[in-house]
């Protein structure tokens, strides 16, 4: 008798235990589902796609790893990415920079109207990238727009920004003008966050605001510029909106494969190379992945001793 009710009793804990394991399962069922259907399956699809070839005749082809080889020769695909390696190293300096400025400035007791300040750094983050790209392309043209209208009552020659030359520059100013309120708000966010003694105690030892700056406020940043150092370099490595709606505007100055975002665009819907455009969609991927990551560990590996 008492056997049974032991052999009951162990049951019973063994089925509740089974049954807790599977409820924590059966929460996350909804986040795994869509996590799969959203992002595993077009990875896997891409992998897939990037292993075969269509041909006119003969139809798919398994070619394993050829496309990867066939990126790896292409030079319209590196000269994309060198060009995104330079609009990175021009763009993102300047922006996290003023960024950094504008946040200390509103973070300062000195700043009257910092809340005007703070919403009209921001606003251009609210302009649809289109929009934004349209309005600077038009006033970028030697011939139309603001600059065309300078050359004309001055009489004079100012050269277009959507210059093939100069095509890049303008591209950067649409992108610092729109991301910098954004960045301006995580680093003013986390000013917000240092405790008030430690600027009584920095008061009480006579410290001026610029050794407040340098001791307290951009040792207590350093997070926040590893991410929006790492969303930098993610938004820099899909660049395609601005390029691509200039293109309309300059088709001269701006080629197929300008970024390799672009260059994966036009290979798909203009190329119906769909194959090679998964391929060269993988590999910026990785590429992204890579130097993102780098960046985030070497950016915390200070804090992490």
């Amino acid at each position: 008798m008492s056997l049974t009710k032991d052999t009951e009793t162990v049951v019973g804990a063994g089925f509740r235990k089974s049954k807790k394991s599977w409820s924590g399962w059966m929460f996350m069922a909804p986040f795994i589902v869509v996590f799969a259907l959203v992002l595993l399956a077009p990875i896997l699809y891409a992998v897939y796609l990037s292993l075969f070839e269509t041909r006119m005749i003969g139809g798919s082809q398994f070619v394993g790893f050829d496309n990867f080889l066939r990126a790896f020769k292409d030079a319209q695909f590196w000269d994309g990415v060198l060009r995104i390696l330079k609009f990175f190293a021009m763009q993102v300096p300047i922006m996290l920079g003023l960024a950094l400025a504008a946040a200390l400035a509103i973070d300062s007791s000195r700043l009257k109207g910092k809340n005007f300040f703070r919403i009209g750094i921001f606003v251009p983050y609210a302009v649809p990238a289109v929009v934004a790209t349209l309005m600077w392309g038009f006033m970028f043209g030697d011939r139309f727009g603001l600059i065309g209208n300078l050359n004309e009552f001055f009489n004079i020659n100012i050269p277009s920004l959507l210059s093939a030359n100069l095509i890049l520059l303008a591209i950067a100013n649409i992108q610092i003008w729109t991301f910098t309120g954004y960045n301006m708000l995580i680093f003013y966010s986390s000013l917000r966050t240092i405790p008030e003694e430690l600027y009584e105690a920095a008061e009480l030892d006579g410290a001026n605001q610029w050794w407040i700056i340098r001791s307290i406020k951009l040792p207590a940043l350093r997070g926040a510029m590893v991410i929006t150092t790492v969303f930098s370099i993610i938004g820099s490595f899909q660049l395609f909106n601005e390029p691509n709606v200039l293109k309309g505007i300059v088709p001269n100055s701006i080629t197929s494969y300008f970024t390799p975002n672009m260059y994966a665009y036009n290979l798909a819907f203009s190329g119906q190379q769909h194959n090679y455009s998964a391929t060269i969609a993988l590999i910026m991927g990785v590429l992204t992945m890579v130097i993102a990551y780098s960046v985030q560990h070497f950016g915390t590996r200070k804090d992490e001793r």
